[in-house]
């Protein structure tokens, strides 16, 4: 696949990317779960069923879609620095995993509110108390897969600053998004009652949004786009 052909899609899936990633980590938690009420979370969740199900599907859709921009951004810059390359390939796909395994609580929450049999076995009160449980195992996961959103984007940024394709201050941008989500991961972890500090770390992560809008707008500086090198050998292992 040319360059050219790589930023065309890139432009493409980023922004399909983007829009659900937000609408199934943010928008969605935000109308069905209410921190600490379980009662109010089972009915919020019950009031909004398809919603809560299209949360579901839109982070399963995400991390797939994360697949094929790694992938991308993997040949897009060809021909650059071979071991940034891989690590790029390896740190990015390594939280997909994580992430769409973790999505295992979502549906074990769901269960809990829709099973038939678990009246059964489950006071109402012990429902909303599952609930809660399994929401808050998902959250945990999310701040164990955000530890990989982080570590990708240090090669992702190095990459950027050596490539030319783009401006230099987006390279930086991309390894400050990385440190925020490593701080923001490992403060959550560590110390939850710095919630302030954590929220404040958030927003060094829109590097890696203001990097990829300016994909999506701009596109790549086609005067410095490389051609790939042949004699790569991640690419002779790709062909075959």
């Amino acid at each position: 696949m040319e360059k050219t052909a790589v930023v065309r899609n890139l432009r493409i899936i980023y922004p399909i990317w983007i829009v659900l990633g937000i609408f199934s980590l943010m928008y969605v938690p935000s109308q069905t779960v209410v921190p600490g009420d379980g009662q109010a979370t089972v009915n919020a969740i019950g009031d909004r069923l398809l919603l809560y199900k299209l949360g579901i599907a839109g982070t399963l859709l995400t991390q797939l879609l994360f697949i094929a921009a790694v992938v991308l951004l993997h040949r897009l810059f060809s021909g650059i620095d071979r071991r940034l390359r891989t690590w790029l390939l390896v740190l990015g796909l390594t939280g997909v995993p994580i992430a769409m395994l973790n999505s295992i609580h979502l549906f074990a929450a769901l269960t809990f509110i829709q099973g038939e049999w678990i009246a059964e076995y489950f006071a109402t009160e012990q429902v909303w108390a599952w609930v809660l449980f399994f929401l808050e195992l998902n959250e945990q996961g999310i701040i164990i897969a955000s530890i990989f959103w982080g570590l990708w984007l240090f090669p992702l940024g190095a990459l950027v600053l050596k490539s030319g394709y783009f401006p230099r201050f987006l390279g930086w941008l991309v390894l400050l998004a990385g440190v925020g989500y490593m701080l923001n991961s490992f403060i959550r972890i560590m110390a939850p009652e710095y919630s302030l500090l954590s929220n404040t770390l958030e927003y060094f992560t829109f590097g890696e949004v203001i990097f990829a809008l300016w994909l999506i707008i701009l596109g790549v500086n086609k005067k410095t786009l490389k051609d790939e090198n042949p004699h790569d050998p991640m690419r002779q292992v790709a062909n075959g």
